[in-house]
This record gives structure tokens, C-alpha cells and sequence, in this order.
């Protein structure tokens, strides 16, 4: 049997779930989960791609920190000119961000984003491509 449940977790740490099985005639039994589940703090630097993507004027950027990072994100034309800066500045606590964009000022076209983290004595340097249809 497979079982599927989903909750809204505000703090970050570790979890330990347990399943209670209850029986038609009222009886049950308990079985704990033999994994941990972690919440909230990514293992790695990671950045996805936008979604949804062709958009049009809006789309949105999720990527991870693991530590608190320094991190800039920038929007960048086919010719590598930065035509927008998302985001410039320390993000505290690590964890999962998304950063929104609208690019209703910008033309139709095809654009690249670039993260630039650093944190944890790491740096973490990437770049997609986006397009925009008008």
C-alpha cells in the first residue's frame, strides 16, 4: 500500500513521523517510520529553472542556500549586458527562496539569469536561460 499525506511546517529540523494504522473494528497499531525527514535547510547551492517558462510579464526564479549567503541574481540580454538586478544582498536564514520577476519593461526575447552565492566558505555561481513572448 502506498500512503500520501502533506503538512505546513514552519520550522526547520528534523522530523520523525510515526503511521497509525486503525482497523475497521476499531483496533490499531503504531509503526514508526525508520527515516528522518528533513525541513527547511537544503543540502546543496541550487538554482531551477523559471517557471513557467516562455512567460509573459511574469515568471518566478526558486533556488536553495544551505548557509546564509551573500547572493545577487541578475537578468541579463543575448549580448551579456545586465539589464536588471533581482536581488543584492545577504539572505538570512538558509533555506528555500523564490524570487519573482516582471518583465513587462523588457521586449520579447530570450534572457539569462545568473545566481552569484557565497556562503559557508562556498561560492555558488549559475546560469539559465528564459524566454519572454509578448
Amino acid at each position: 500500500m502506498n500512503y500520501k499525506f502533506s503538512e505546513n511546517i514552519e520550522g526547520k529540523g528534523k522530523y520523525n513521523y510515526r503511521l497509525k494504522q486503525i482497523d475497521n473494528n476499531g483496533n490499531y497499531k503504531y509503526y514508526d517510520l525508520s527515516s528522518y525527514v528533513e525541513v527547511g535547510v537544503p543540502k546543496n547551492f541550487a538554482l531551477s529553472q523559471n517557471y513557467p517558462n516562455p512567460f509573459n510579464p511574469t515568471t518566478k526564479i526558486d533556488f536553495d542556500l544551505p548557509f546564509d549567503s551573500k547572493v545577487t541574481i541578475a537578468i541579463y540580454d543575448m549580448t551579456g549586458r545586465e539589464i536588471m538586478t533581482l536581488l543584492n544582498g545577504d539572505l538570512k536564514p538558509s533555506g528555500f527562496y523564490t524570487a519573482n520577476i516582471n518583465a513587462s519593461a523588457l521586449s520579447s526575447g530570450a534572457y539569462f539569469y545568473r545566481i552569484i552565492a557565497e556562503g559557508g566558505n562556498n561560492n555558488f555561481v549559475q546560469t539559465k536561460k528564459m524566454m519572454l513572448i509578448k
